[in-house]
Parts: structure tokens; sequence; C-alpha cells
């Protein structure tokens, strides 16, 4: 089961994406698929066709893992 988290760097803005496996005590690094600012827009210091990308731990304030109600809420976009 894919998870939703908010990646919290140091002097950045927070960075949205799906993981399929939380990250445990011993890993140096989280790989994040489709990475995406909170309001779902593309990075601006990533290329285009970027899919995953290999964060250090160590450059992490904290990590938010998701529900779903709260994956709808924060990303999804509908018009009425």
């Amino acid at each position: 089961m894919p998870y939703t988290l908010i990646l919290h760097i140091y002097n950045a803005d927070p960075v949205v994406g799906e993981v399929e496996e939380l990250p445990s005590p011993t890993d140096n690094l989280i790989k994040i698929s489709n990475p995406r600012t909170r309001d779902g827009k593309d990075l601006p210091y990533l290329a285009e066709n970027v899919m995953t990308v290999l964060w250090p731990l160590d450059k992490l304030h904290f990590i938010e893992v998701l529900s779903e109600k709260e994956e709808e809420e924060i990303i999804g976009f509908v018009r009425e």
C-alpha cells in the first residue's frame, strides 16, 4: 500500500510524494515517487521528467504520513 508523505526539508518548502514503505530507523535515504509541492505543482529545482527522488534523511526536520482523508483535502482538486 503506498503512503503519501510530506517531507519537511531544512531551509526549503515541504515536498509531497508517495512511498511504498515507510523508512526504517536504519535507513539513510528516502525514495519519493511523484515529488511535488503541497499544492500539486512541479518542484522548480527538478527536471520536468523526474518521477523519483532520493533524499538523505539527515536533511529532513520530520516526515508527516497522511491518511486518505487528509490526502484528498490537501492534494485533491475538484472543480464544481
